[in-house]
């Protein structure tokens, strides 16, 4: 997508600037009024899917396609005017070296000389004189080339740019993966500079820091674990495949299943199906039989899996169940069962809604149906909980698997490039065909 902006004393001549310079096929983002006639900023390509990537979390203010063309045309004329002022910077240093460097006078920024070379033609009495003005215009290169990239929406991934360029390209490529804007922000800035691909791979290192797993797998270390989450989110079919699992590894003798949801009709009826194919007995905690109660009966149960009803703070009985949970005088370990689906806003209020129970780490369903991962990866860092396991389908038990760091944010990073290469086809020009000659 290549964004432009022209400037004009009436409307009539910018358009046809606009005509002359970009052709037909031009999208005007934007036009408005400024001191001493219009401005119109311009885009060829232009696809609303492509500039919300490029805008990250501002994006979500765009509430139309019109609002989302004048924030992508906004987001141009700031990185120009800071181009202007980079400009502006390097004319300040040759009149501060008070002309002795005439070779740079009048030099397009982008085809100005190496400084070494520059260096070298002085005097040896002046090299040393002049290696403060020679590394300041290093320094000036570096950045202007960095945002000359980012006004023509070459991003990528320069060798070396200054440190404030390089941890804004790493913050855009992280909201590109489905990142807060405050997440990304926080990571990018501590790169200080350097290799844009060395920065990305260690920014990506300090995410997967931040991304906690437990060591043991639950079918393994046992004990009680519940789960709690909101209706849809995958809870039962999620205990299934658990249950699936520890039956084929350690048999049906030491696994029980419970269920809290006595709030709806046959609620509970998917979990008894599982119960009879692997011969695993289900209990149903009711009026007559507390959570507490059936606990005590299935004290020689290596493992026990709780299904709780998918309740919201307005549900009848949702301050009865997590009660229930969170005071149990057995060591319940109660586990929020997150859509990789969902927006980050409605997985932080299923948090704030859950947390009561005491929570000790969550499930990450549904990664399979998800476009980007950035969202549920950011989750778990804000948030603090731990990542026990992740389900990419509705196999059973093979759509489950115990989750590590490093591997979710790498599965994070290819589902981001298969998101993009479509969009990258759809963007490439069409090939020319010769024509054919009678």
């Amino acid at each position: 997508m290549k964004v432009k902006r022209f400037f004009a004393k009436t409307m009539a001549e910018a358009l046809k600037q606009v005509s002359e310079q970009m052709g037909p096929d031009a999208v005007i983002l934007s036009n408005r009024r400024v001191d001493g006639g219009v401005e119109i900023v311009t885009a060829l390509d232009y696809d609303e899917n492509m500039a919300r990537q490029s805008l990250g979390g501002e994006a979500s203010e765009a509430v139309n396609g019109s609002r989302l063309a004048e924030m992508q045309a906004e987001r141009h004329r700031r990185l120009e005017d800071e181009l202007d002022r980079s400009r502006a910077r390097i004319r300040e240093v040759r009149e501060h070296s008070g002309g002795r460097n005439q070779d740079y006078a009048g030099t397009a920024f982008d085809t100005l000389p190496e400084p070494e070379a520059e260096m070298s033609a002085e005097p040896t009495s002046r090299v040393a004189d002049d290696t403060g003005y020679s590394g300041e215009l290093a320094r000036m290169r570096a950045e202007i080339s960095s945002l000359r990239d980012l006004v023509s929406g070459q991003q990528s991934a320069p060798d070396k740019v200054g440190a404030h360029a390089a941890q804004q390209l790493l913050a855009e490529r992280l909201q590109e993966l489905g990142l807060s804007q405050d997440l990304a922000g926080s990571l990018s800035r501590r790169h200080k500079g350097g290799k844009l691909d060395e920065g990305w791979k260690q920014t990506l290192k300090m995410l997967a820091s931040g991304v906690r797993t437990p060591h043991r797998e639950w079918l393994d270390e046992g004990g009680v674990y519940a789960l709690v989450g909101p209706t849809g989110s995958g809870k039962t079919t999620t205990i299934g495949k658990l249950a699936a699992r520890y039956v084929l590894k350690h048999g049906a003798d030491s696994l029980a299943l419970v269920t809290t949801d006595r709030y709806r009709v046959a609620a509970h009826e998917q979990l008894f199906v599982f119960g009879r194919i692997l011969n695993v007995p289900v209990r149903v905690v009711d009026e007559s039989h507390t959570l507490d109660d059936i606990l005590d009966e299935l004290s020689d149960r290596h493992l026990v899996l709780i299904d709780t009803a998918g309740l919201t703070s307005s549900d009848r009985g949702y301050q009865e169940q997590l009660t229930e949970l969170a005071r149990s005088h057995h060591s319940v370990r109660t586990h929020l069962v997150v859509s990789a689906t969902s927006q980050p806003r409605i997985m932080k209020s299923v948090w704030h809604c859950y947390k009561m129970a005491g929570l000790t780490g969550c499930v990450i369903t549904k990664i399979d149906e998800a476009l980007t991962l950035g969202e549920s990866l950011g989750f778990v860092v804000e948030t603090g909980l731990s990542v026990a396991y992740y389900t990419d389908g509705q196999k059973i038990p093979e759509d489950l698997h115990h989750a590590r760091s490093a591997p979710l944010v790498r599965l994070a990073v290819e589902r981001l490039e298969a998101f993009q290469q479509p969009l990258a086809a759809e963007a490439a020009p069409e090939p020319e065909h010769p024509r054919e000659t009678a």
